[in-house]
């Protein structure tokens, strides 16, 4: 019996010892993977910080890049740089806040985009699935025609859109709850209530003058143009509290990717969650609608590209698409403020023109698998 026991045994251990070995590969494989992912990453978020001092240097003014880093350095250590004065009206005060402007909206619009695909189970789902640029533009419709506004002077756009923009989330999110929190719900409202205000918008500029239609159109085509300082710190403030509450939900919205009943039976609420995220996403895209304007396609393509190049899992699926957003909304301002200079294209109109043709190149190229993969 002996002789017996011990082939078994030895035998026994050499499975475990496989199996420890198959793994430590798998986590030595899980390692490097998520090592490249990081990498790829910070390389976009240095690609980022490069473009902006090279988008500053656009322009009439002659500017090289050195300058406009040390420009910028400055500001926070004037004992080690040296700026002059020029450069500080042109490059902190008129060029900066606009590219920083693009990358706090653009970073919005993507994690916004990746959490609400991710609730709806809809990949064509956006920022603006759930009508909220149509309510902010129906306020601005108010201002620019009745001049009926919450508060007056440069925040009398900026305030109606706002107000108009949660007035408009805050009944889709009430008709949810009243009839069920699942995504048909909330996906049938957002095209009910996105009709319903781009029906008043176009009423509004049916009795509108000329001046009042061309305000409105120009709102509506989107631009970067309304940041600047003195408007960041609501900016700021909005950001700082919407962003860590969406990423903390990162792990719940992995397993409700596999659908609702299953995730409850992980204890996860689904449609609790897909509540709170809703609220918080509309929040935090009517801060940024109420200054940028439509601004579309941003929300839609960058959590596309993220989930090719990072993968499924929203704890790196959500940063990545706001930093893809970020990246492809400065790059497209850019564009639309040179390409036919001195003229400056809206950025909206321009973010479209670049967006279209990559959406149609995902939609015939299907399912990919995972770029690192």
């Amino acid at each position: 019996m002996t002789g017996g026991y011990e082939p078994r045994s030895r035998a026994a251990q050499h499975h475990r010892e496989l199996r420890n070995k198959k793994l430590e590969e798998t986590r030595r494989e899980h390692r490097r993977l998520m090592s490249r992912k990081f990498t790829f990453l910070a390389f976009i978020i240095a690609l980022i910080i490069f473009a902006v001092g090279y988008i500053v240097t656009l322009g009439p003014l002659d500017l090289s890049i050195l300058q406009v880093y040390e420009t910028l350095l400055a500001r926070f250590f004037p004992s080690v740089f040296s700026m002059d004065d020029v450069l500080e009206q042109v490059v902190w005060n008129i060029r900066f806040p606009r590219i920083l402007g693009g990358i706090f909206a653009g970073f919005g619009f993507g994690i916004c985009g990746c959490v609400m695909q991710a609730v709806l189970k809809n990949p064509l789902a956006s920022p603006f699935t759930l009508g909220i640029s149509s309510g902010a533009h129906f306020g601005v419709a108010i201002a620019a025609v009745f001049g009926v506004a919450l508060v007056g002077g440069p925040f009398l756009l900026i305030a109606n859109a706002f107000a108009f923009a949660m007035l408009c989330s805050l009944f889709i999110v009430s008709l949810a709850a009243l009839k069920g929190a699942t995504s048909e719900t909330l996906i049938l409202a957002g095209i009910a209530v996105n009709y319903l205000f781009s029906s008043l918008s176009q009423l509004m500029a049916y009795f509108a003058t000329d001046e009042q239609l061309r305000l409105m159109t120009t709102w509506g085509m989107g631009d970067l143009s309304a940041f600047s300082w003195s408007k960041f710190g609501l900016f700021f403030v909005i950001f700082a509290v919407c962003t860590p509450l969406l990423w903390s939900k990162a792990q719940d919205l992995n397993l409700m990717t596999i659908g609702d009943d299953s995730a409850k039976s992980l204890g996860v609420e689904a449609n609790r969650v897909r509540m709170l995220t809703m609220i918080v996403a509309s929040i935090l895209v009517a801060t940024i609608v109420c200054f940028t304007g439509t601004i579309g396609f941003v929300g839609l393509v960058a959590p596309h590209m993220a989930r090719m190049l990072i993968g499924a899992d929203h704890r790196l699926l959500i940063p990545a698409s706001g930093i893809l957003g970020a990246f492809l909304l400065i790059c497209s301002d850019a564009v639309a403020m040179n390409i036919i200079g001195p003229t400056v294209i809206p950025t909206g109109i321009m973010t479209a023109l670049l967006g279209v043709p990559f959406f149609l190149y995902l939609v015939l190229k299907g399912k990919r698998k995972e770029f690192w993969q």
